[in-house]
């Protein structure tokens, strides 16, 4: 079999060790709950079956021929702790919904904070990187009201649009050759005075690269902008032992940021959706303020709702990254660090087979997973035209890609010079994800060289 299976027997026995906590309780009558699969088992397997059917229409996005966009399956754990804790369905607004699965997603936020250097900080699990970065943002907002929002031009769109949403002016910073938050550019945009937070991106989600934080930093200190930090794709790159110095030394001063965006739905082996946002002043917790007549009253513990935008949100998304984290904990030179070693490890050595080939032009180096390149030829149109072709084959050879809109000027070495008949040109894509990926390259290789050759001979 394909798909891993192997977890569901973990997931019977730990099903029944959740049983027996409620031993106490009496029994639920045969008309209820157990009784409903015996009676419609047949019309419930044909579902079961139509679904599974339906679901082959997707993409492979667990198979490391799958090497597209930011797609990977979820620790067998992960899956395992979820579907686990959906028999309680926990909601973790307030402690009357989601005890001990609130309990668990304070301690794996702690984690996630302490992974960056934070010990006093705030922060909870939410839907994804745009609702943790909407709460980032909105706090910033409230902190500095009437100023604008900076973010670089390869950021992700999610910031002009969220600060459209909280009523915020926003303003994109040119990015510099590498796709990094072009310095000299802020520091001119700073000189208005008008700017209450910029946005230092820690991995694009186009291209991976990572905006020079020792250089904001030093920004800051003569503007006093509020720094807040997306992390969303490349945050668990903290703890990487194969980055660049300068990568390593913009990971080295997230500590610094006054708030974080990370994705554990990505590299933190989650099921979608499971975002986290982090604030490293406790005290922004007052600007959530808020009551509620009905759900604060069980505990005078703090509820997760009265740090939160959102309400209700899945109990079992922190049952799932907790189980995952206490398997898989957050260190340095631990195995998940060797993960994200071996994902990044797959990324160089692909970069460096397309640098050694003719065929190709490469704009960067990778900074993290991310690698992007195109076919070589005499114009922006033609380049465009071929990477559109080449992402075809490599599909119909079970090798799935993706595309991206680059700047012509990211090629603007001699070496790669062609004619600008456009200002962008589209550019192949891998996204690097998997720690299969390192193992399956020459495999990967041999198809993309076999597609591209498909293309450039006709």
């Amino acid at each position: 079999m394909i798909l891993e299976n192997d977890s569901l027997e973990l997931l019977g026995a730990a099903l029944k060790t959740l049983d027996s906590g409620f031993a106490n309780l009496p029994a639920v009558t045969q008309a209820d709950q157990s009784s409903e699969v015996a009676r419609n088992k047949n019309r419930m397997a044909a579902v079961m079956h139509e679904v599974a059917t339906r679901m082959h229409g997707n993409y492979p996005y667990f198979h490391p021929q799958y090497a597209g966009q930011m797609l990977k399956p979820p620790h067998p754990i992960a899956r395992a702790a979820y579907a686990l804790a959906t028999w309680i369905n926990p909601n973790n607004h307030a402690l009357d919904g989601g005890r001990a699965s609130s309990q668990m997603e304070k301690e794996a936020v702690a984690q996630i904070a302490a992974m960056f250097g934070w010990r006093d900080h705030l922060g909870h699990l939410c839907g994804g990187g745009t609702m943790a970065n909407l709460e980032a943002l909105w706090v910033a907002g409230q902190m500095h009201p009437g100023k604008r929002v900076l973010a670089s031009d390869q950021a992700h769109y999610t910031h002009s649009r969220i600060s459209a949403v909280l009523g915020l002016k926003f303003a994109a910073v040119p990015s510099d050759a590498n796709g990094r938050m072009d310095v000299s550019a802020l520091a001119k945009m700073l000189e208005a005075g008008d700017v209450g937070c910029v946005v230092a991106t820690a991995g694009t989600t186009g291209t991976g690269s990572v905006d020079p934080l020792p250089e904001i930093l030093k920004l800051r200190e003569r503007h006093g902008f509020r720094l807040h930090v997306d992390a969303a794709y490349g945050g668990y790159f903290t703890l990487a032992a194969n980055l660049s110095p300068e990568a390593r030394a913009a990971f080295d001063c997230i500590i610094q940021a006054d708030s974080i965006v990370i994705d554990p739905h990505k590299h933190g082996l989650q099921p979608y959706g499971c975002g986290c946002v982090l604030f490293r002043d406790p005290a922004v917790g007052a600007i959530y303020k808020h009551d509620s007549p009905y759900t604060y009253f069980t505990s005078s513990e703090m509820h997760l709702g009265e740090i939160s935008l959102e309400c209700s949100r899945p109990g079992a998304s922190a049952v799932a990254l907790w189980a995952t984290m206490r398997l898989l904990p957050l260190t340095r030179a631990g195995e998940f660090a060797g993960m994200l070693d071996d994902c990044r490890e797959a990324a160089l050595q692909l970069h460096q087979r397309l640098v050694q080939d003719a065929r190709w032009l490469v704009p960067f180096a990778p900074e993290l997973d991310i690698v992007v390149w195109a076919p070589r030829a005499r114009s922006a149109s033609e380049i465009s035209a071929l990477s559109q072709r080449i992402f075809e084959a490599a599909a119909k050879n079970d090798l799935h890609l993706a595309l991206i809109r680059l700047p012509v000027r990211f090629f603007a070495s001699s070496k790669q010079a062609f004619e600008a008949d456009r200002e962008t040109v589209l550019c192949l894509r891998s996204v690097l994800m998997k720690p299969e990926h390192r193992a399956w390259l020459d495999r990967l290789w041999e198809i993309l060289s076999r597609s591209a050759d498909e293309v450039l001979r006709r």
